[in-house]
């Protein structure tokens, strides 16, 4: 193994993380059963908490609603907060995940980052919550 410092610290490492961010808002499901809601941004935006560089991106949200469907103006509004947030990659992903099952509670969810290339590597990154029925992969 390599023993070359990159100065990466934790506090780069949990930065945005814990950033608390205007609240997603819901509507009443209207329906009983199961069915996808697949939600693009295919402009978003953030900042390496490293570098302060611009991170471009695809965010795809995709959730089986329970009681509650996201409304689309509030989440437009949130995933805005990140445009000028210090985040890594795999943190958004996460974030996103974890903020959009606290305000609708689906049955279950997944948020996909897909960003643009940066030195050459592409990053896509997938969090998942719940499990998903009857679906090739």
């Amino acid at each position: 193994m390599n023993d070359i410092d990159f100065g990466y610290t934790k506090d780069h490492a949990r930065k945005g993380a814990n950033t608390v961010l205007p609240a997603i808002q819901c509507w009443e499901n209207q329906y009983n059963r199961d069915y996808l809601v697949k939600i693009v941004l295919p402009e978003f935006t953030s900042v390496c908490p490293k570098t302060g560089l611009p991170d471009f991106g695809i965010i795809t949200i995709e959730y089986i609603p329970n009681k509650l469907c996201l409304e689309l103006k509030s989440l437009k509004y949130y995933l805005l907060e990140y445009r000028d947030m210090g985040i890594f990659m795999e943190n958004i992903a996460n974030k996103i995940l974890d903020d959009v099952v606290k305000a609708c509670q689906p049955k279950c969810a997944r948020v996909i980052g897909e960003f643009t290339p940066r030195g050459g590597l592409k990053s896509i990154i997938t969090a998942e919550f719940g499990t998903w029925k009857n679906e090739n992969k």
